[in-house]
């Protein structure tokens, strides 16, 4: 059994609480016995994991925009969190092409009033900031990027990400050294995934949530690039990895310092599969639907692109439990559900139980 019992009791504040990851997280650390504060803006889709799975049941729940400093520092204070996971963010590559500003103003703006409020408030701390593996300068290589290869983007998404964990390095550099650590308090690290998928995304431009709206349509699923590699996940296997990350970050001031950095959390190269692999894998276990390719004249993507873990799976004990079929199958098995009117949360909390029951878990 993966061992988070340092969770029981602990204040957590998750920015992004009304998103996918968010929330799934939101309902794991409450699992847990945390007291989690949420502060996000209101949901972006209908439906969403926030309403379907009663995130907002288990959370103090705030609706904010991490673009005001104000409001952020306010629910802060009142939260006195021991621990901030920050995973608010303008998500979407294609979005970027649509509202750059937008996508910089949330990734690179909320990011820097998070590790300013933190630095304000001059408390022990545990930061965990969630970029994504598109930060990394992408060369179509081969092999995994590891966590010391160069930082970059072509898109502005990619540019925010590779921004914000500039902006990290640089704060910790400045304000929270980890040589002082025992000094200002604050140990902040950040956590890049790989292709993340599971039940309750709903964004646009996503193959899982594109395929889940078409097949409700009755409609073939229009799928872009299929030939492209992912590193596909199950949503349960970063977000197991952050939750390790933080224990470390919340452990002893010599443990601390040493979490305090950036980490990749990314699936088994059995898992980077094709998105013509992956959308057929999980039309089979849905049961139903077909798909076409769609040249849609979208903007330019990475044909390859994979994490190398082997940091995590050293210093963490973390590694990715669910297998590519395992992770299709958990996915399009509480999308079946949803369809058929069953209790998402129960579904979830079913879904990390059955993840937790397979991991165990290890410390730096």
């Amino acid at each position: 059994m993966a061992d988070f019992h340092q969770y029981r009791g602990v204040r957590a504040l998750v920015t992004g609480h009304t998103g996918f990851k968010g929330g799934w997280l939101s309902l794991w650390l409450a699992r847990l016995g945390a007291e989690v504060t949420g502060i996000s803006q209101p949901p972006s889709t209908t439906p969403s994991l926030f309403e379907t799975a009663g995130v907002e049941q288990h959370v103090h729940s705030v609706f904010a925009d991490l673009r005001d400093l104000n409001s952020l520092a306010r629910v802060w204070r009142r939260a006195q969190p021991d621990i901030v996971f920050h995973l608010a963010a303008q998500p979407l590559v294609r979005r970027s092409y649509r509202d750059p500003l937008i996508t910089i103003e949330s990734n690179v703006l909320g990011t820097t009033h998070v590790l300013e409020t933190a630095r304000a408030e001059r408390r022990r701390l545990a930061i965990v900031v969630v970029t994504s593996d598109k930060c990394y300068e992408n060369d179509e290589r081969a092999r995994g990027y590891r966590e010391t290869d160069r930082l970059g983007g072509r898109d502005v998404y990619s540019a925010s990400k590779a921004m914000a964990e500039l902006l990290v390095t640089s704060y910790r550099a400045s304000f929270f050294p980890a040589e002082r650590i025992d000094q200002h308090g604050v140990a902040v690290a950040t956590a890049r995934a790989g292709n993340v998928i599971g039940g309750g995304d709903w964004a646009a431009d996503r193959l899982i949530p594109d395929a889940v709206r078409a097949l409700a349509r009755g409609e073939s699923v229009a799928v872009r690039h299929p030939s492209a590699t992912r590193p596909w996940q199950h949503v349960l296997d970063p977000l197991a990895g952050y939750l390790m990350l933080g224990t470390a970050l919340l452990a002893s001031d010599s443990t601390r310092a040493l979490a305090a950095g950036a980490w990749n959390f990314g699936p088994e190269p059995a898992a980077t599969r094709t998105v013509r692999e992956l959308i057929e894998c999980f039309l089979a276990r849905y049961g139903a639907g077909t798909w076409h390719e769609h040249a849609d004249g979208s903007p330019p993507e990475a044909h390859a692109l994979s994490l190398c873990s082997d940091k995590a799976r050293r210093h963490l004990g973390w590694t990715p439990r669910w297998s590519f079929l395992e992770t299709v199958a958990a996915t399009a098995d509480w999308y079946r559900a949803w369809r058929a009117g069953d209790n998402m949360r129960h579904w979830c909390e079913r879904q990390i139980d059955a993840w937790t029951g397979q991991a165990v878990a290890h410390s730096i």
